[in-house]
């Protein structure tokens, strides 16, 4: 959530406005039918989303066109992991992803801004381990002379431990970050480090095209890594994701500065159920088709005017 709904003039929106979880379910299984096969819970905090479970059971129930459950994965910042992550399971949620900037309070409150300790976010991780959601995943995002000085530290954490640290360049989500061009770590420079001070490093191949990570693992045989680099190395070309608001809207780029409405749609009541899910479907398809997203490769072309775009605490990473 952005910091401004701390004003106590703030306007929340009301909630006949949020998609109710049925109607997330109707919006997914139109995906699913046309080839989606993962699916990503994420925020602002998903968890504080109430009774949250009851989507992950809906989600989890899903099957694509050869009955082939979807893959089923959430970002959280950890903090109410040790309270939410053995019914999230038992729900059918298959592993998580946990933010975690640094390993110092200090730092990681400074990059984040929050209110809670590193160690409730690990404490949360140490649950999530418990209770069968892995491979787990740490994201890192890297802002040069603000938190690289974690990153050998993050490195050795994680390194004897099943989870996959991955280190994200710092970009230029939303408008209100003030992101600059030299506060940007490249992803090969955060390598070097690593493989000279942590351990030698050997490439993986991708798990599945479009994966925006880049995969490594330690020569030793204790870790695995991994690197997004969408801001030196855009990979927009093999993008496969799209976006779902809260409120119902669709987008095609996590740079996008509007999103496309589909709640009319979801909510005509005109329509059958059959015949919405149909008309759904369509729309999807010339949506998904008809994009034109590439910011990551144009992101230094000064004739490209600033546009506002979508906060990431609206749109989710």
């Amino acid at each position: 959530m952005p910091k401004s709904i701390f004003d106590k003039n703030y306007t929340f929106l009301p909630h006949q406005s949020l998609l109710t979880f049925e109607e997330i379910r109707d919006v997914a299984q139109s995906f699913v039918k046309l080839g989606v096969e993962k699916i990503r819970l994420t925020g602002g905090e998903p968890l504080l989303r109430k009774n949250l479970e009851i989507l992950v059971e809906e989600l989890a129930a899903l099957r694509t066109p050869l009955g082939k459950p979807v893959e089923l994965t959430l970002t959280t910042n950890g903090t109410l992991l040790p309270k939410k992550a053995k019914a999230l399971k038992e729900a059918g949620l298959n592993r998580i992803t946990v933010s975690l900037d640094a390993l110092s309070n200090a730092t990681f409150k400074a990059m984040n801004d929050v209110d809670f300790s590193v160690e409730q976010a690990l404490e949360g991780i140490q649950a999530a381990h418990e209770a069968g959601l892995g491979p787990i995943k740490v994201n890192m995002v890297v802002k040069k002379g603000m938190n690289d000085h974690e990153i050998v530290p993050m490195a050795r954490y994680f390194k004897q431990t099943p989870h996959i640290l991955r280190f994200i360049e710092y970009m230029d989500v939303g408008s209100s970050n003030d992101w600059k061009l030299d506060e940007v770590l490249p992803s090969r420079e955060v390598l070097n480090l690593i493989a000279r001070e942590v351990g030698p490093l050997r490439p993986l191949d991708a798990n599945y095209t479009g994966e925006v990570a880049e995969r490594w693992a330690y020569s030793d045989g204790q870790g695995e890594i991994g690197v997004i680099s969408s801001v030196t190395q855009a990979f927009c070309k093999d993008c496969s994701r799209i976006r779902l608001s809260t409120e119902g809207k669709l987008y095609t780029c996590l740079f996008a500065n509007q999103g496309h409405d589909i709640k009319p749609l979801i909510r005509n009541t005109e329509l059958s159920s059959e015949d919405r899910l149909i008309k759904m479907e369509y729309a999807i398809r010339n949506l998904w088709t008809a994009r034109r997203d590439n910011y990551s490769e144009i992101r230094f072309n000064n004739t490209i005017p600033k546009l506002p775009k979508i906060e990431m605490s609206y749109i989710g990473g």
